[in-house]
């Protein structure tokens, strides 16, 4: 049972990775601000009460997230003009 607690940790530890990705990737965040700061602090609240009970899985778990949540917010927060080329541009 351990083992099935590692991995579902693990996959739901980096579901998050998908959306940092675009986020980086287009230098922007579309998703409200409501719904990730209720998502941060959800991780934040969670990741103080599993360290209490030691529950490893659940720690890498809460501790990816927040991490993946950082990248999010920051180009939610500060988003990254990308620059507009034309083809010719450059000839």
């Amino acid at each position: 049972m351990e083992n099935l607690a590692w991995f579902g940790s693990i996959l739901l530890a980096f579901c998050a990775v998908p959306e940092a990705y675009y986020s980086v990737k287009r230098g922007r965040n579309d998703n409200s601000y409501a719904f990730l700061l209720m998502w941060l602090f959800g991780e934040v609240f969670t990741l103080i009460y599993v360290l209490s009970k030691k529950d490893y899985p659940l720690v890498l778990n809460y501790t990816a997230n927040l991490f993946f949540i950082g990248i999010i917010l920051r180009y939610k927060v500060k988003p990254r003009l990308l620059e507009s080329r034309r083809p010719y541009e450059n000839l």
